[in-house]
């Protein structure tokens, strides 16, 4: 018996899919003025649903990566960067973030409840 079902291993994912995220957005912003830079996102979402439908060893298996954004529009020098878009997702993905902690965090605090009594 596993001490972390696919829920939490789930979570976990999720958390790292958030984080990367986070990183490849803090990139675009700081690449937001680099001629012919190309904004990068990471679509981990639908990964993540795709191998919890999967179970546990797909879980395991599942990797994310930030791909190039070929759908924005390009300014003259060749960028796509939007710093308004960007920080607006920058906003939005801490929060997810924040509440993917939150979860893990109470989720933790029951294990605990339920090993102490306490």
């Amino acid at each position: 018996m596993d001490l972390f079902d696919t829920t939490q291993l789930a979570l976990q994912r999720a958390s790292q899919g958030v984080s990367l995220r986070q990183r490849t957005i803090a990139e675009n912003l700081a690449n937001a003025n680099t001629a012919g830079y190309r904004r990068r996102d990471v679509e981990f979402k639908g990964a993540l649903s795709d191998a919890m439908a999967g179970g546990k060893s797909a879980l395991e298996a599942v990797t994310f990566s930030p791909e190039m954004d070929r759908t924005a529009p390009l300014r003259g020098d060749g960028s796509n960067v939007d710093m308004d878009k960007e920080q607006s997702t920058m906003a939005q993905v801490g929060l997810e973030y924040d509440a993917l902690v939150q979860i893990m965090k109470t989720r933790m605090q029951i294990m605990r409840t339920a090993i102490t009594g306490q």
